[in-house]
C-alpha cells in the first residue's frame, strides 16, 4: 500500500531565515485617528490641538469628547504603578507627598494627559497610580535623586504598562 502525502496549502514551516513578530496589543486609550480640531475634552477641559492634548481656553464652537486621560480614570485602569517601601516613609511623609505632587504638576502642565489617578498610602508601602507610564518613572527619578534608595523598573510593552518601585 503507498502513502501520498498532500502537502496542507497556506503552511509553510518556519526555517532558519523566518522570524515570528509579536503583535502589538492595542491600546484602546490611544487616538486611533485625528480628532476634529478643536476638541475639548468634556471632563477636565484639555483642548485637542495641533495633534496633541494641551491646556488652553476652550476655543469656541469645539467638539466634546473624554480625553485618555480621563477616560483612563473612568475605568480604573492606570497605565503607571509606583510602589514606595520603607520604614522612612513615615519620618519624610509630608516631604515626599510634596515631591511626588510637584512631580505631577511640572509634568501635567506640559503634557496634559500625564496625571496621578490615586495616592493610596500604608505604613510601610504607598501606591501611586498614573495615567501615563512617563509620569511614573519621572516620580520614582524625582524619588531617588532627592533621597537615593533602590529604584527598579518593570515594563511590559504588551499592555503598555509600567511598575516602577522605590525603597527607600
Amino acid at each position: 500500500m503507498k502513502t501520498h502525502h498532500v502537502p496542507n496549502k497556506g503552511f509553510s514551516p518556519i526555517g532558519r531565515d523566518h522570524h515570528l513578530w509579536l503583535e502589538r496589543v492595542h491600546d484602546t486609550y490611544k487616538l486611533q485617528s485625528k480628532l476634529k480640531e478643536p476638541t475639548v475634552c468634556a471632563e477636565c477641559g484639555a483642548v485637542y490641538h495641533q495633534g496633541r492634548w494641551v491646556w488652553q481656553p476652550r476655543p469656541e464652537g469645539a467638539s466634546e469628547t473624554v480625553c485618555p486621560a480621563c477616560q483612563r480614570q473612568r475605568d480604573h485602569f492606570p497605565a503607571g504603578y509606583l510602589t514606595l517601601r520603607g520604614e522612612r516613609l513615615n519620618t519624610l511623609h509630608d516631604e515626599l507627598l510634596r515631591l511626588v505632587r510637584h512631580e505631577e504638576s511640572r509634568e501635567r502642565s506640559e503634557h496634559a494627559l500625564e496625571r496621578i489617578m490615586a495616592i493610596e498610602e500604608g505604613e510601610q508601602e504607598w501606591l501611586v497610580t498614573t495615567t501615563d507610564i512617563h509620569l511614573a518613572r519621572r516620580i520614582g527619578e524625582a524619588l531617588h535623586r532627592a533621597y537615593q534608595g533602590a529604584l527598579e523598573f518593570h515594563y511590559n510593552p504588551e499592555e503598555n504598562l509600567l511598575r516602577v518601585t522605590w525603597v527607600a
